[in-house]
């Protein structure tokens, strides 16, 4: 298996990742803490192919937006 950080939309569906970075602002973390995702987070990715970015974290499936979801570093 390799362990690497990639961007969160390189994951594949039902791949699992946990988040290590978020490269943007504090208005961006405060949009991802408040739908339960920041650093440390382990997501389950479900579908990244059409339209918005959708995964699973803490139980919740959240949908993100592609730019948004670029800003994610994730370790798999």
């Amino acid at each position: 298996m390799n362990m690497r950080i990639h961007r969160l939309t390189e994951l594949k569906p039902e791949e699992w990742g946990r988040i290590v970075a978020i490269e943007g602002g504090r208005g961006l973390r405060q949009k991802l803490l408040l739908r339960g995702i920041s650093e440390g987070t382990t997501i389950r990715m479900i579908s990244c192919y059409h339209g918005p970015v959708v995964v699973e974290a803490n139980r919740s499936i959240v949908a993100l937006g592609r730019g948004m979801a670029q800003k994610i570093k994730v370790w798999r």
